[in-house]
């Protein structure tokens, strides 16, 4: 459920751009330096996004390290590290390592399954930071799994499973931002869910897979049924994010909230309707 939490390129400004980098790149080599190429292999811009929200709201002291990177050996890169780079170095690995046990339970994924097993001793040493948060993600997920394996009808329960993942992600701290944070998560969560469900339907009930969609396909203006759903969840996560009091960054989170996490949809959709049309 990786991919949805990502920049619009083309609306950023190019400093914008070279600052989401350099927090990515930072996300980047802790991962690797905290858990080698095992954990490294499990990076995505979401995370980013994560970085740069709690960044921007508790403003830690950040170091900007210079480095060459092995893909890109011609040039120099910027890496920014803080203490929410290495807290969403290990949030990705947790999340990573319990959607891998999802998968082979779930779909009895051998690559899934090898991966799980090779992460599998990094969530050993995560229980001794992050118990409870272990403890409820790893509730959460079984539930869902539960619910999705007994075809669970309610789209708003079933999204409202990941929702509260990412709600325990999102919420670092019992603080005076704790509320909001939780809600952003709750609600960005719930639309990943959703997307990935949409991006992945017809792949679904190809294979006899759960999909909350499945019932609606048919309908007429599905696709616009799915927009106006997804929009709903990234209303209430934006209102949550503007009562926020950040000011560094904010056009690259804006960027991100407002622009883009519909990406992804509008490619599915522009797919799903050439489709359509070459069929009639």
């Amino acid at each position: 459920m990786f991919g949805y939490v990502i920049i619009n390129k083309a609306e950023l400004k190019f400093r914008e751009f070279d600052v989401y980098q350099s927090y990515y790149c930072g996300l980047c080599r802790s991962l690797k330096n905290k858990y080698g190429l095992r954990g490294q292999l499990s990076l995505s811009y979401d995370m980013t996004f994560l970085i740069l929200l709690l960044t921007g709201l508790y403003e830690p002291k950040t170091r900007v390290q210079q480095f060459r990177c092995p893909a890109h050996p011609l040039e120099k890169h910027r890496a920014r590290i803080n203490l929410f780079t290495e807290y969403a170095a290990d949030m990705n690995v947790l999340l990573t390592y319990y959607k891998c046990m999802d998968d082979w339970a779930d779909e009895k994924r051998y690559t899934r399954l090898a991966y799980g097993k090779l992460l599998k001793g990094f969530s050993k040493e995560l229980e001794k930071s992050y118990g409870k948060k272990m403890e409820r993600v790893d509730q959460l997920l079984r539930e869902l799994s539960r619910r999705e394996r007994e075809q669970g009808q309610s789209m708003d329960e079933m999204a409202g499973y990941f929702g509260r993942i990412m709600e325990e992600l999102f919420v670092w701290r019992q603080d005076a931002w704790e509320e909001s944070l939780g809600k952003m998560g709750f609600y960005l969560g719930k639309f990943i869910y959703l997307m990935d469900a949409y991006e992945d339907l017809e792949e679904d009930l190809e294979r006899g897979s759960y999909n909350p969609f499945a019932s609606l396909q048919e309908e007429k203006e599905f696709d616009k049924k799915v927009r106006e759903i997804l929009t709903m969840m990234m209303t209430e996560c934006s209102r949550e994010f503007e009562q926020l009091p950040i000011l560094k960054n904010v056009e690259i989170l804006r960027n991100i909230l407002y622009s883009g996490v519909w990406r992804r949809f509008e490619v599915v959709c522009a797919r799903r309707q050439e489709k359509r049309t070459g069929k009639s």
